[in-house]
């Protein structure tokens, strides 16, 4: 009896210093792991060029806009949603920046609603713009696009990736001037396109939105990526 007795106590001696051997492996293996992870994340959204975010990291959405749809042919900017909704099996206008479509076959129009007005501008694809503006683009194309932005009345584009330098476009004139009702341009897949919608009784009221279609199937749909410039 005193054997038995003592070899179970050995036993469970034993088991407790195993698993406190295995909790202590696990706890290292973790702080490893949450390590490397931490490490490979930052590895992986290492940019591939030398422009860094400095104000935002916003990258935009992506929309598509329908011509069929009731709702779904205009767009709001505020809040990415569509720019009318149905209640009441009605349909109501709830914030319309951008149309598409319908005011104009296969045109974007701004300036829709109420005391708003707007002017929209067609920059072309983005190898025109690589062409005109003279920077070095990288795989996909998308530097050009990527760097619109705007600094006050002012709309510039990149100059040099690896010096971080932007250059006026010479498109912001336009786009800063004062709007008008149903501002509209062509759709054209592969284009980039700037607009600015204000309103005449609302001074303080500005928005200004960068729009790239990715794809473009004429009298069916739309599809935008888009980011508004602050």
């Amino acid at each position: 009896m005193t054997l038995m007795t003592n070899t179970s106590q050995e036993k469970i001696v034993n088991y407790g210093s195993m698993q406190h051997s295995v909790a202590v492996e696990h706890a290292q293996l973790g702080t490893l792991y949450s390590m490397t992870y931490k490490h490979n994340r930052v590895e992986k959204h290492q940019p591939y060029t030398n422009i860094a975010p400095t104000q935002s990291n916003r990258n935009g959405s992506i929309s598509v806009l329908y011509v069929l749809d009731p709702i779904g042919h205009s767009f709001c900017f505020r809040d990415g949603l569509y720019g009318e909704s149905i209640t009441d099996w009605t349909v109501y206008n709830r914030c319309s920046d951008l149309d598409f479509n319908a005011y104009y076959k296969g045109n974007f129009t701004v300036g829709v609603e109420g005391g708003r007005v707007g002017t929209i501008i067609d920059l072309g694809t983005a190898t025109e713009l690589r062409t005109k503006y003279k920077y070095e683009e990288t795989v996909g194309d998308g530097q050009g696009y990527a760097s619109i932005h705007r600094q006050n009345k002012t709309l510039l584009i990149l100059k040099d990736y690896r010096n971080r330098t932007y250059q006026v476009m010479d498109e912001s004139f336009e786009l800063f001037q004062e709007g008008k009702v149903l501002s509209t341009v062509a759709v054209k897949q592969g284009h980039i396109y700037a607009l600015r919608i204000s309103d005449r009784y609302e001074s303080t009221f500005e928005r200004i939105v960068k729009m790239l279609v990715i794809a473009y199937e004429p009298n069916v749909s739309v599809t935008i990526r888009w980011e508004v410039l602050f």
